[in-house]
């Protein structure tokens, strides 16, 4: 077992862990997490110390924080192992709390269709959303009930889908050399905004959850069209915005 053991080669600690010996490499290239002793033939060695570092390191990457703010996190000496554990546990009792959701879900449509009644599509995408989106790692419990709850399924197509609209009408504005100042296109800034206020419920850690669900999930992003919002066409709006 791990446990048993003092030290690790860089091949036994990937076995174990379920890492990848490419992986370590690449954590001890961007030093983020390197070995504490190397033998006299040069081969890495990990330590119990090594092994509760990669811990933390783990966590903080479940919870969804990339490695450059993770290399920060854990060079910071305040850093509290407990308060990362405890993070980590109420964000897996989410997971099964959404789990638990899906579950229900598809107990119902199994019932339908077991009985031949009818399923109604509704009901399948919102399924699809549960499954594809992971929304457990963005978004808490209580924002994924009120996503549910505030905005039915057809009243979250049509905003989508105006926001599309009212985004390529900015572009078209941006490519023509438009000033941001114009009164049209802060009007068109105001509407687009006002959207995204609805999609988010106007919550704006939900609106901050969002945007980093389509950062890391760029197809649904481009499938929704936000993938064609560059950071030119971002400044160009939120100029616009500060005209408001």
């Amino acid at each position: 077992m791990i446990l048993n053991k003092k030290t690790w080669k860089i091949g036994e600690l990937a076995k174990q862990t379920g890492l990848t010996v490419r992986m370590l490499h690449y954590y001890d290239k961007i030093g983020l997490f390197s070995p504490s002793q190397t033998s006299d033939k040069g081969h890495r060695i990990y330590t119990e110390t090594d092994i509760a570092k990669l811990q933390q390191i783990m966590s903080l990457k479940q919870l969804g924080f990339a490695l450059k703010e993770i290399k920060e996190m854990i060079g910071n000496p305040n850093l509290n192992p407990v308060k990362v554990i405890k993070v980590q546990l109420e964000s897996v009792k989410d997971s099964i709390r959404i789990q638990e959701q899906l579950c229900i879900r598809l107990e119902r449509i199994y019932e339908l269709l077991n009985s031949q009644q009818e399923v109604k599509v509704e009901q399948v995408i919102n399924l699809i959303e549960v499954i594809n989106m992971n929304k457990d790692k963005y978004f808490t419990q209580e924002q994924q009930e009120k996503m549910f709850k505030e905005l039915g399924l057809e009243e979250r197509k049509q905003y989508v889908s105006k926001w599309v609209e009212i985004t390529e009408k900015i572009r078209v504005e941006y490519e023509k050399g438009t000033p941001s100042e114009d009164l049209d296109v802060t009007q068109l800034a105001n509407q687009w905004n006002e959207l995204l206020s609805k999609l988010s419920l106007r919550d704006p850690e939900m609106a901050k959850a969002a945007e980093l669900y389509y950062k890391e999930n760029p197809e649904v992003g481009k499938r929704l069209g936000i993938d064609k919002i560059d950071k030119q066409l971002s400044d160009y709006i939120k100029k616009a915005m500060s005209n408001i």
